[in-house]
């Protein structure tokens, strides 16, 4: 005997055999991860997974056909994690298809780039069918930002994403001079008069004035979705903790001045999912960031180490077995996150295995050993120097770039710490201290990189 399960207003619709068997693998968890970036759904089951995908334009949906099994209860609890502010999925729908085969139909907002693939058991998941639901047209970072420096400038302001700039201009500075350029008094024209024909001259590029000069600070918070980072004795994700700091600083970056140049935070996620380590550096170097912060909890497995430490590339290895060890652990968050190898193109794998040049390392230590001297001052710190490693977030060959372990998340006192928002405060303003010091003594020069 069969039966027929309706769920919702019609948007998500779950059919169900009775049976309820599974002759293959089972379904241990499911999870969806919505962000602007893209949304990811993921199916985590004892068993390997085989999976077949065709895309329907009109209406936009997704149906993926999922082998070797006979039915996924598990997968009702998709229905509950499906939110309204998903930016990509607007309802889904399971069914028994055929034998062995079940179907899910992922109802979109919008046309979406799918990539279906498979995950390897790694940490503590098990096989995971990962659906990633990227748009067509991605949100550019550069843009978002643009528009969001021109909401604050005035208000009232359209924030209507910016046209891209030319590589060789400093886009912020530029925009900013044209907005806040006084507005001419309307006159009569005056009379043409002829006049010979000369060589146009050269036009001058619109250069912002000097308190125009915009600051970047890119804030990376570690990890998030997929991958929660370190887990506290007390339950404690890495992922939640750094976010909140994270989230801390950037109110400060953004109310702050160095020399009269107007500093601003670029958050390379700003919410609960899941970023590549790639993926963050092209996120900083597409909004031409002066400095990258990436913001981490530390774990070790003894709850006896404290303290937190400051991290900057090496292209000589590691400066000790620990940071060498840390960086290990660090670099490996792709694959507890989950990143599709298959679909990443030549020049990804490049960058993923670009060396910073030495300006840049030099650079990096000089800042890292400022943040650490004003860390210090309100907590214990578990090196006094700054570490070397060959951390695969920290190579933007052109931004100076450092990783912060702001405490071990391990320790159950530091557990703690990192839970209490006058600690998290604490850190945000030691934080932000250094990065003030940091520019005061090294002015940011105009912008000349690629932002493409």
């Amino acid at each position: 005997m069969r039966r027929r399960q309706l769920i919702g207003t019609g948007s998500l619709v779950l059919l169900i055999g009775a049976h309820q068997i599974a002759r293959g693998a089972s379904v241990v968890a499911v999870r969806i991860w919505p962000a602007r970036d893209y949304t990811r759904v993921t199916i985590e089951s004892d068993g390997a997974l085989t999976a077949r995908q065709f895309f329907v334009s009109d209406p936009p949906r997704l149906a993926v056909d999922i082998e070797g099994i006979d039915l996924l209860p598990g997968l009702r609890e998709l229905l509950g994690q499906v939110r309204s502010d998903d930016p990509n999925i607007a309802g889904l729908r399971v069914a028994q298809n055929a034998p062995n085969v079940v179907r899910l139909v992922i109802d979109l907002k919008k046309p979406i780039t799918p990539q279906v693939f498979s995950l390897e058991p790694v940490a503590a998941y098990r096989h995971r069918l990962v659906l990633d639901l990227y748009p067509v047209t991605p949100p550019d970072p550069l843009d978002d930002f643009i528009a969001q420096r021109l909401k604050d400038l005035a208000p009232g302001m359209s924030a209507t994403p910016a046209p891209a700039p030319a590589p060789d201009t400093d886009p912020l500075g530029d925009l900013i001079a044209q907005k806040s350029a006084p507005a001419k008094t309307a006159t009569a024209p005056p009379t043409p008069t002829p006049a010979p024909p000369v060589s146009p001259a050269p036009r001058e590029p619109v250069r912002a004035a000097p308190t125009d000069r915009l600051i970047i600070v890119a804030l990376d918070p570690g990890h998030g979705g997929e991958d929660p980072g370190a887990v506290g004795p007390g339950g404690t994700y890495e992922k939640n903790v750094v976010l909140q700091i994270a989230q801390r600083l950037r109110t400060r970056i953004n109310a702050t001045q160095v020399n009269g140049h107007q500093m601003r935070a670029f958050m390379t996620r700003d919410a609960d999912f899941f970023v590549p380590l790639h993926v963050r550096v092209d996120k900083a170097r597409r909004v031409q960031a002066d400095l990258f912060v990436s913001i981490h909890a530390d774990a070790f497995y003894t709850p006896r180490p404290q303290g937190a430490s400051v991290y900057a590339l090496s292209d000589r290895g590691a400066s000790s077995a620990a940071a060498r060890w840390m960086a290990d652990k660090e670099n490996k968050a792709d694959l507890v996150g989950g990143i599709n190898l298959g679909g990443q193109d030549a020049g990804v794998r490049r960058v993923l295995l670009d060396m910073s040049t030495t300006a840049q390392i030099n650079d990096s230590l000089r800042v890292g050993a400022t943040l650490l001297g004003e860390i210090g001052r309100v907590g214990k710190l578990h090196k006094p120097r700054v570490e070397q490693a060959g951390f695969a977030v920290l190579r933007a060959p052109d931004i100076p770039s450092v990783l912060v372990e702001t405490a071990f998340i391990s320790n159950p006192d530091e557990e703690q710490r990192l839970l209490d928002p006058a600690y998290q405060n604490q850190l945000a303003d030691a934080l932000l201290r250094g990065i003030v010091r940091y520019f005061s003594r090294n002015p940011p020069l105009a912008r000349t990189r690629q932002v493409s």
